[in-house]
Protein backbone atom coordinates (compact mmCIF):
# COMPACT_ATOMS: atom_id res chain seq x y z
CA UNK A 1 0.00 0.00 0.00
CA UNK A 2 1.97 3.86 -0.99
CA UNK A 3 2.18 5.46 1.70
CA UNK A 4 -0.58 8.23 0.90
CA UNK A 5 -2.92 5.27 -0.02
CA UNK A 6 -2.34 4.33 3.87
CA UNK A 7 -4.62 8.09 4.55
CA UNK A 8 -7.66 6.18 4.04
CA UNK A 9 -7.08 3.17 6.00
CA UNK A 10 -9.47 1.48 8.23
CA UNK A 11 -7.52 1.83 11.16
CA UNK A 12 -7.08 4.94 12.51
CA UNK A 13 -3.38 4.72 14.23
CA UNK A 14 -2.73 3.67 10.78
CA UNK A 15 -4.02 6.88 9.30
CA UNK A 16 -2.71 9.03 12.59
CA UNK A 17 0.82 7.44 12.09
CA UNK A 18 0.90 7.95 8.15
CA UNK A 19 0.11 11.77 8.76
CA UNK A 20 2.73 11.90 11.03
CA UNK A 21 5.18 10.14 8.90
CA UNK A 22 4.31 12.57 5.79
CA UNK A 23 5.03 15.31 8.28
CA UNK A 24 8.30 14.45 9.24
CA UNK A 25 9.02 14.18 5.56
CA UNK A 26 7.20 16.59 3.82
CA UNK A 27 7.22 17.10 -0.17
CA UNK A 28 5.26 19.08 -1.93
CA UNK A 29 3.75 16.35 -3.51
CA UNK A 30 1.73 15.16 -0.67
CA UNK A 31 0.04 18.98 -0.05
CA UNK A 32 -3.42 17.58 -2.06
CA UNK A 33 -3.50 14.42 -0.50
CA UNK A 34 -3.35 15.88 2.72
CA UNK A 35 -5.77 18.38 2.14
CA UNK A 36 -8.65 16.30 0.55
CA UNK A 37 -8.37 14.04 3.45
CA UNK A 38 -8.85 16.97 6.35
CA UNK A 39 -12.48 17.51 4.38
CA UNK A 40 -13.34 13.75 4.96
CA UNK A 41 -11.23 12.34 7.87
CA UNK A 42 -13.68 11.34 10.96
CA UNK A 43 -10.91 10.88 13.52
CA UNK A 44 -10.49 14.65 15.48
CA UNK A 45 -6.75 13.43 16.50
CA UNK A 46 -5.73 12.18 13.43
CA UNK A 47 -6.97 15.64 11.54
CA UNK A 48 -5.26 17.30 13.77
CA UNK A 49 -1.97 15.76 12.56
CA UNK A 50 -3.05 16.38 9.21
CA UNK A 51 -3.54 19.82 10.08
CA UNK A 52 0.47 19.56 11.82
CA UNK A 53 1.74 18.00 8.74
CA UNK A 54 0.04 20.29 6.40
CA UNK A 55 1.89 23.36 8.83
CA UNK A 56 5.22 21.30 7.87
CA UNK A 57 4.93 22.12 4.16
CA UNK A 58 5.99 25.35 2.59
CA UNK A 59 2.93 28.04 3.31
CA UNK A 60 3.36 29.36 -0.41
CA UNK A 61 1.99 25.67 -1.29
CA UNK A 62 -0.21 24.91 1.41
CA UNK A 63 -2.26 28.27 1.92
CA UNK A 64 -3.40 28.71 -1.65
CA UNK A 65 -4.88 25.05 -1.43
CA UNK A 66 -6.49 25.97 1.50
CA UNK A 67 -8.06 29.00 0.65
CA UNK A 68 -9.82 27.19 -1.99
CA UNK A 69 -10.99 25.02 0.72
CA UNK A 70 -12.96 28.00 2.30
CA UNK A 71 -15.91 27.81 -0.94
CA UNK A 72 -16.39 23.60 -0.20
CA UNK A 73 -19.93 22.47 0.06
CA UNK A 74 -18.61 20.22 3.04
CA UNK A 75 -18.43 21.73 5.99
CA UNK A 76 -16.03 20.16 7.01
CA UNK A 77 -13.70 21.26 4.63
CA UNK A 78 -14.17 24.93 5.39
CA UNK A 79 -13.76 24.13 9.21
CA UNK A 80 -10.47 22.06 8.99
CA UNK A 81 -9.09 24.37 6.14
CA UNK A 82 -9.83 27.39 8.64
CA UNK A 83 -7.94 25.87 11.83
CA UNK A 84 -4.70 25.32 9.87
CA UNK A 85 -5.14 28.46 8.39
CA UNK A 86 -5.00 29.54 12.05
CA UNK A 87 -2.17 27.29 12.57
CA UNK A 88 -0.07 28.38 9.69
CA UNK A 89 -0.17 31.95 10.53
CA UNK A 90 -0.10 33.69 7.11
CA UNK A 91 -1.20 37.19 6.99
CA UNK A 92 -2.23 37.38 3.33
CA UNK A 93 -5.15 34.95 4.10
CA UNK A 94 -6.44 37.08 6.41
CA UNK A 95 -9.03 38.37 3.46
CA UNK A 96 -9.95 35.24 2.86
CA UNK A 97 -11.45 35.25 6.65
CA UNK A 98 -15.27 36.73 5.12
CA UNK A 99 -18.26 37.84 6.87
CA UNK A 100 -20.10 35.05 5.58
CA UNK A 101 -17.57 32.48 7.33
CA UNK A 102 -17.94 34.41 10.41
CA UNK A 103 -21.65 34.16 10.63
CA UNK A 104 -21.07 30.51 8.94
CA UNK A 105 -24.34 28.53 9.74
CA UNK A 106 -22.38 25.36 10.52
CA UNK A 107 -21.01 26.38 14.83
CA UNK A 108 -17.90 24.63 13.55
CA UNK A 109 -17.10 26.07 10.81
CA UNK A 110 -17.94 29.69 12.17
CA UNK A 111 -15.58 29.10 15.38
CA UNK A 112 -12.81 27.97 13.57
CA UNK A 113 -13.18 31.03 11.40
CA UNK A 114 -13.23 33.33 15.06
CA UNK A 115 -9.98 31.27 15.66
CA UNK A 116 -8.49 31.99 12.71
CA UNK A 117 -9.22 35.86 12.18
CA UNK A 118 -8.19 36.61 15.32
CA UNK A 119 -4.97 35.54 14.82
CA UNK A 120 -4.67 37.16 10.94
CA UNK A 121 -6.57 39.91 11.57
CA UNK A 122 -4.49 43.72 11.43
CA UNK A 123 -3.99 45.55 13.82
CA UNK A 124 -5.80 48.30 12.49
CA UNK A 125 -9.16 46.29 12.08
CA UNK A 126 -9.30 44.11 15.23
CA UNK A 127 -12.19 46.74 16.59
CA UNK A 128 -13.69 45.98 13.18
CA UNK A 129 -13.58 42.55 13.53
CA UNK A 130 -14.59 42.48 17.58
CA UNK A 131 -17.69 44.49 16.46
CA UNK A 132 -18.69 41.82 13.93
CA UNK A 133 -17.86 39.41 16.32
CA UNK A 134 -20.44 40.69 18.77
CA UNK A 135 -22.62 40.22 16.60
CA UNK A 136 -23.46 36.54 18.17
CA UNK A 137 -23.21 37.20 21.18
CA UNK A 138 -26.09 34.73 22.48
CA UNK A 139 -25.40 32.26 19.95
CA UNK A 140 -25.16 28.44 20.16
CA UNK A 141 -24.44 25.89 23.14
CA UNK A 142 -21.95 26.63 25.69
CA UNK A 143 -18.64 25.76 23.97
CA UNK A 144 -19.87 27.98 21.07
CA UNK A 145 -20.20 30.55 23.35
CA UNK A 146 -17.17 29.80 24.98
CA UNK A 147 -15.04 30.02 21.38
CA UNK A 148 -16.85 33.37 21.11
CA UNK A 149 -15.45 34.87 24.01
CA UNK A 150 -12.38 33.26 23.83
CA UNK A 151 -11.70 35.02 20.81
CA UNK A 152 -12.90 38.42 21.64
CA UNK A 153 -10.81 38.29 24.58
CA UNK A 154 -7.81 37.26 22.03
CA UNK A 155 -8.11 40.61 20.65
CA UNK A 156 -7.47 42.74 24.32
CA UNK A 157 -9.24 45.95 25.32
CA UNK A 158 -10.06 46.92 21.36
CA UNK A 159 -13.25 44.82 22.38
CA UNK A 160 -14.62 46.99 24.78
CA UNK A 161 -17.01 49.61 22.43
CA UNK A 162 -18.60 46.23 21.15
CA UNK A 163 -19.35 45.00 24.65
CA UNK A 164 -20.53 47.98 25.70
CA UNK A 165 -23.02 47.66 23.03
CA UNK A 166 -23.82 44.18 23.06
CA UNK A 167 -24.61 45.28 27.49
CA UNK A 168 -26.81 47.27 26.48
CA UNK A 169 -28.84 45.05 24.18
CA UNK A 170 -33.07 44.23 25.22
CA UNK A 171 -31.83 40.38 24.64
CA UNK A 172 -31.02 39.23 27.70
CA UNK A 173 -28.66 36.68 26.60
CA UNK A 174 -26.80 39.12 24.67
CA UNK A 175 -26.23 40.70 27.67
CA UNK A 176 -25.53 37.56 29.89
CA UNK A 177 -22.84 36.34 27.06
CA UNK A 178 -21.11 40.03 26.93
CA UNK A 179 -21.20 40.06 30.58
CA UNK A 180 -19.34 36.95 30.80
CA UNK A 181 -17.03 38.05 28.44
CA UNK A 182 -15.89 41.31 29.58
CA UNK A 183 -15.40 39.44 33.08
CA UNK A 184 -12.86 37.07 31.18
CA UNK A 185 -11.28 39.82 29.62
CA UNK A 186 -11.04 41.72 32.44
CA UNK A 187 -9.48 38.51 34.52
CA UNK A 188 -8.41 35.56 32.28
CA UNK A 189 -8.21 33.17 35.22
CA UNK A 190 -11.88 33.14 36.01
CA UNK A 191 -13.90 30.31 35.18
CA UNK A 192 -16.49 30.51 32.21
CA UNK A 193 -19.06 28.77 34.20
CA UNK A 194 -18.67 30.89 37.26
CA UNK A 195 -18.85 33.96 35.36
CA UNK A 196 -21.97 32.61 33.62
CA UNK A 197 -23.43 32.36 37.44
CA UNK A 198 -22.79 36.08 37.47
CA UNK A 199 -23.52 37.44 34.31
CA UNK A 200 -27.00 35.96 35.10
CA UNK A 201 -27.63 37.20 38.51
CA UNK A 202 -26.63 40.73 36.67
CA UNK A 203 -28.92 40.13 33.98
CA UNK A 204 -31.88 39.22 36.34
CA UNK A 205 -31.11 42.37 38.28
CA UNK A 206 -32.22 44.56 35.39
CA UNK A 207 -30.20 47.34 32.69
CA UNK A 208 -29.68 49.57 35.94
CA UNK A 209 -27.57 46.89 37.76
CA UNK A 210 -26.30 45.74 35.05
CA UNK A 211 -24.69 49.36 33.88
CA UNK A 212 -23.67 49.47 37.70
CA UNK A 213 -21.99 46.18 37.55
CA UNK A 214 -20.02 47.14 34.86
CA UNK A 215 -17.94 50.31 35.49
Amino acid sequence: MRLLDALAADNSSTRLEVALTVGTHPEPGFVDALVERCAIEPDFFVRDMLTWALTRHPSEITVPKLLAELSSERAQARSQALHTLSKIGDPTAWSAITRSLLHDADDEVARSAWRAAVVLVPDGQKEGLAAELAMQFGRGDREVRLSLSRALVTLGDVVEPALRTAMASHDPTVRAHASVTRRLLRDPDAGFDLAVEEARRVVALGPDQEQTTAC
